[in-house]
């Protein structure tokens, strides 16, 4: 599955100013790096990528359309896969994309 390019425009949007951006296909999708570090990416999976605290991973995991992520039959702490169905509005794409950045910012440049 190909990642949606209209989700990965309006993540472009909410991030488009942050220092240290940067786009890269990743993941079968298009992912959001700030310090060369993933905040958030379209998926190929569909919905999105996100990067956060794993110390707050199960706080986030409360609305049904989020889950942890999973790679490789593993399913990860500080990564969290976010259905389509809770981005559909601006502001809450922007609140899920914030904590993706906010985490991403806090790790040393590579």
């Amino acid at each position: 599955m190909a990642y949606d390019a209209a989700l990965a425009a309006r993540i472009r949007e909410v991030v488009g100013d942050e220092h240290g951006l940067s786009e890269k296909a990743m993941f079968g999708g298009l992912a959001f790096l700030v310090g060369g570090h993933l905040a958030a990416s379209a998926s190929g999976r569909g919905g999105m990528l996100l990067r956060v605290d794993p110390a707050r991973t199960e706080e986030l995991l409360d609305p049904p359309e989020v889950d942890r992520f999973e790679m490789r039959g593993r399913r990860l702490d500080g990564w969290l896969h976010v259905a389509p169905a809770a981005v559909q509005s601006d502001d809450d794409l922007r609140r899920w994309v914030a904590l993706g950045v906010a985490y991403a910012g806090s790790l040393p440049p590579k």
